[in-house]
């Protein structure tokens, strides 16, 4: 009996501890788990940009008028979000700020919080189910960021470079594990 008891507390154990312990901490490290009792709410505003001060207008041509730039913001597209790998709600629109730049908006999102999130703008369909799950990363798509919080309305630039007519949707994308918790069609405005 001593000596079973004495095989079972030598290096074996020891070693079988140690793998047992990294192996949980990597887990925990690659999976944080916590996070999905960890809520992050951000309210951010529409950005209101005004355009750039110019010189007065030049007289049109007889004849014609000239079409003054758009005052404000303008929504060119948007959709609803659906859930894929997680239960996701809320709105994205589109928008084309007064000074000719873009932005991706979210308002009212409500999703899982993760281990890194990400906004992408998307040329990919948006499917219903785990059909929809991984689909974004098979086509065109632009990282717009880090998801600044799984709650709320939040606002992501869109780089200067990229054309909006060739993008259709929008996705919460988790990098980490490839997978989309939610996604949004646009459709245009």
């Amino acid at each position: 009996m001593g000596r079973a008891r004495g095989a079972w507390c030598g290096p074996w154990a020891a070693g079988a501890l140690l793998v047992a312990v990294v192996a949980g901490g990597f887990g925990l490290y690659w999976f944080q788990p916590w996070r999905l009792w960890q809520d992050e709410t951000v309210r951010e505003a529409l950005p209101e940009v005004t355009a750039p001060a110019s010189a007065p207008p030049a007289e049109a041509p007889s004849g014609a008028t000239a079409a003054p730039p758009p005052a404000g913001p303008t929504v060119l597209a948007s959709g609803e979000l659906i859930s894929h790998e997680h239960p996701t709600s809320g709105t994205v629109t589109f928008v084309r700020l007064a000074d000719g730049s873009h932005v991706v908006r979210l308002e009212g999102l409500d999703t899982s919080n993760g281990p890194d999130l990400r906004v992408w703008l998307t040329d990919a369909p948006v499917r219903e189910g785990r059909a929809g799950w991984h689909v974004f990363d098979d086509g065109r798509y632009v990282s717009l960021g880090r998801l600044k919080g799984n709650k709320g309305s939040q606002n992501y630039p869109v780089p200067e470079d990229v054309d909006p007519s060739r993008y259709t949707s929008v996705s919460i994308w988790c990098d980490r594990f490839d997978v989309s918790f939610g996604a949004a069609e646009l459709a245009r405005a």
